[in-house]
């Protein structure tokens, strides 16, 4: 039995936007992980489902390999292969879920789109402060993810037979991924509710857990290995590593999106460590990763060095300068920490 958690204004609302409109745009964040995809796929199957014919899945740009066998990937329209099909659909949507972002500057390129679309806005989300660019917000930072939120927000429009298995596998996807395999942020009884009834859909957990987490290429493995052993750096005073991987580094070992995916939860393994932070160089910008343990908040430090947020020991940000600039960033904002701020930190 699930605690009920949404409030129900908005769940009517949102049961009448699906039952008044024929077109719908699934849109996820810029750089998709499997919550994004997951949450946004799990809606899809569900609209196709109850006989909404015309159901877009609209991705910034390209995600990774190992999320592709998910049913739907094949239908997912990437803005970045194909812009003006995706402008026009945005267009001419008469409803546009904002799934797993609380900005429109998370969606990248599609940011000015969303903004300008006149469909209604819906925002699906659990991060903290939502933004206020949607007509209607449902944004429950007590979700371990958003495809737990999707799940949810189904069941309270009495929906739950419309779950189909392939929408139950996506959103098991969803919610495995964003929680590391149910490692941290699923500490609430009900999450394995929900895992319950995803299961009772059809879904093989197992198989899942195997097509993201162990099927990877070799190139991805020497990568991994390469980066443990040469580009770690520890600072024991403050229970912190970092990881950085320059552009070049990355074409070395022939690098495709998602083969750097769980790199920065790596060095919490390490006995002591409970901040890592990875620093990536991408074509156009610094990708920051940041990951803690305990009670510090890797959100805040994102936030107030990197632009960036997200939840308080799993989240991000950019930067943009050079890699060698990033680095500098991280350990001036590193030398400004107080130690006794990890003293009391549970391991």
């Amino acid at each position: 039995m699930l605690t009920k958690m949404l409030d129900e204004a908005q769940v009517q609302r949102f049961r009448n936007y699906i039952d008044k409109a024929e077109r719908f745009v699934l849109m996820a964040h810029v750089s998709p992980d499997g919550d994004a995809i997951g949450a946004s796929l799990g809606m899809y199957h569900f609209l196709t489902e109850i006989g909404k014919e015309r159901v877009s899945v609209i991705a910034p740009n390209e995600f990774p390999d190992f999320l592709k066998w998910m049913p739907g990937t094949d239908d997912i329209l990437v803005y970045d292969r194909y812009p003006e099909y995706a402008q026009q659909l945005i267009r001419e949507a008469d409803v546009l879920f904002n799934m797993d972002y609380n900005e429109p500057k998370r969606a990248g390129k599609l940011a000015p789109f969303i903004e300008a679309a006149e469909g209604r806005k819906v925002m699906i989300d659990h991060h903290p402060n939502p933004g206020d660019f949607c007509r209607l917000v449902i944004s429950y930072p007590i979700m371990s993810s958003t495809s737990e939120l999707v799940f949810r927000l189904l069941c309270a429009i009495k929906s739950y037979d419309d779950i189909n298995k392939e929408a139950a596998e996506c959103l098991y996807t969803g919610m495995m991924t964003d929680t590391g395999a149910f490692t941290y942020n699923s500490n609430r009884a009900d999450i394995y509710a929900v895992v319950s009834e995803l299961i009772k859909k059809g879904i093989d957990k197992d198989e899942i857990y195997r097509k993201v987490y162990q099927v990877y290429s070799e190139s991805r493995m020497r990568l991994m290995g390469y980066t443990m052993n040469e580009k770690m750096k520890v600072y024991p005073e403050l229970r912190t590593a970092l990881i950085t991987l320059s552009l070049e580094e990355l074409k070395r070992y022939a690098y495709v999106t998602g083969d750097t995916e769980g790199f920065v939860n790596m060095p919490l393994s390490i006995d002591g460590i409970e901040f890592s932070v990875f620093i990536r160089e991408d074509s156009d910008q610094i990708k920051i990763s940041l990951r803690s343990v305990g009670d510090f908040p890797c959100n805040r430090f994102a936030a107030n060095h990197f632009g960036g947020g997200g939840h308080k020991n799993a989240s991000g940000g950019e930067y943009y300068g050079t890699l060698e600039e990033a680095v500098r960033t991280f350990e001036r904002g590193l030398a400004e920490l107080n130690p006794a701020i990890f003293a009391d930190s549970p391991r």
